[in-house]
């Protein structure tokens, strides 16, 4: 792979249940309204689950998702292609958190600040 190893943890307060941001990040149909950038193959579940795979992409850039773990308040993509490493998103009451590392020739920390910043504003709109 290309690229050089990136590494970011970003935390934000959202004004938002846990529930809200668990829909938000593991129903495909709701991540798609906020995630800048990605385009999704057809055929995604209504919610993804562990052992689901799917590429999505960044511009001409694919990237391989193999979702690891998928729970209440916790989600660990692995990742390929455009990106070799994973991607861990945990949330609560009010926050979430979001833990990227991998290599990679993509800004990953910009992307990552934008997404999380996206998600605050989705989340905004949807309490309205």
């Amino acid at each position: 792979m290309l690229g050089t190893f990136q590494q970011s943890q970003l935390r934000i307060e959202i004004a938002a249940s846990a529930q809200a941001i668990h829909h938000s990040l593991l129903l495909p149909v709701q991540l798609e309204k906020w995630l800048l950038g990605q385009r999704f193959v057809p055929g995604m579940p209504e919610e993804l689950h562990s052992g689901f795979q799917f590429t999505s992409w960044t511009g001409l850039v694919p990237i391989h998702h193999q979702v690891d773990v998928a729970k209440p308040n916790c989600l660990r993509l692995l990742l390929s292609g455009g990106i070799d490493g994973f991607h861990e998103w945990y949330w609560g009451e009010g926050w979430v958190q979001s833990r990227l590392e991998g290599i990679s020739l993509l800004p990953l920390n910009w992307g990552q600040t934008l997404n999380l910043l996206s998600l605050r504003q989705f989340l905004a709109t949807q309490n309205n």
